[in-house]
């Protein structure tokens, strides 16, 4: 095989020019990692996020590198936002072709101390977000009959992360969805798959969560002995995106350095 028709090869294996994607939680760091990746892949790429300024600095990224991008500011607790997302997505580019579900919020509460707000408001994001991420996209996709989403679960899914005890509940609780709609979806030519990040941590992370011994304790359990970069999750994303992984579905794609391969 020539070098040319080996390029040839992968490229049709992993093309996604053209193809419409959109991610909720875009303004932030892994989300917004993965929007600049599909971006650069030429994707068409929905940027969402609860706060609007994040996700259209995003978005006015990947327009300067050449790609094509909007932002739009949705609440994913709210079915109705993920309806005028979809809305607005299709009356831009009439379709819809991966949906990464990445919105998510955080708390070091100690167990004993976690308000019933602070419960309801990380479940909600967390496992409400998805869920209607899947139902409104996940419809659109079902009438067409083909489609990825990509939900975004974490290594504190289990065995749970000290410190992140409501977030580990609903990371868990992603998981446990994401094999569900899986389940039924795949006759139809829908497929659903998570991420499994480990530790990537976000300028908010370190400041609540990250002391010295904490950080000695997470990289001396990680065999690659360091944290992850956000950029490395973007060659998971864009594979299960991509007709490269068409009989990829209910899967948990742990993306970690090793954390989750360690014991003593």
């Amino acid at each position: 095989m020539t070098s040319s028709s080996s390029a040839q090869y992968l490229s049709d294996l992993f093309r996604l020019d053209g193809k419409v994607v959109v991610l909720t939680g875009a303004g932030g760091l892994l989300c917004g990692a993965m929007a600049h990746g599909f971006g650069r892949a030429g994707c068409k790429v929905g940027v969402f996020d609860r706060e609007l300024e994040k996700a259209q600095a995003v978005a006015d990224e990947i327009t300067k590198e050449g790609g094509e991008a909007f932002a739009l500011a949705v609440e994913v607790i709210h079915k109705t936002e993920f309806e005028k997302a979809l809305s607005a997505t299709m009356e831009r580019w009439g379709r819809v072709d991966t949906l990464v579900n990445g919105a998510g919020i955080n708390a070091p509460t100690p167990v004993m101390e976690i308000s019933e707000a602070e419960w309801d408001s990380i479940m909600a994001v967390h496992l409400k977000g998805t869920l209607f991420g899947c139902q409104v996209f996940g419809a659109h996709m079902l009438k067409e009959g083909r489609g990825s989403i990509i939900n975004i679960s974490s290594a504190s899914a289990g065995p749970p992360l000290s410190k992140a005890f409501t977030y580990s509940v609903a990371k868990a609780g992603i998981y446990n969805l994401t094999q569900n709609i899986a389940r039924e979806w795949a006759p139809k030519g829908v497929r659903v798959n998570a991420l499994r990040p480990g530790f990537f941590p976000t300028q908010w992370s370190r400041k609540n969560f990250i002391t010295a011994d904490r950080e000695r304790a997470i990289l001396g359990h990680t065999p690659m002995g360091r944290y992850g970069e956000a950029d490395e999750l973007v060659g998971a994303t864009l594979w299960l995106a991509s007709e490269a992984a068409t009989f990829v579905t209910g899967a948990m794609i742990t993306v970690d350095g090793g954390f989750t391969a360690m014991t003593i």
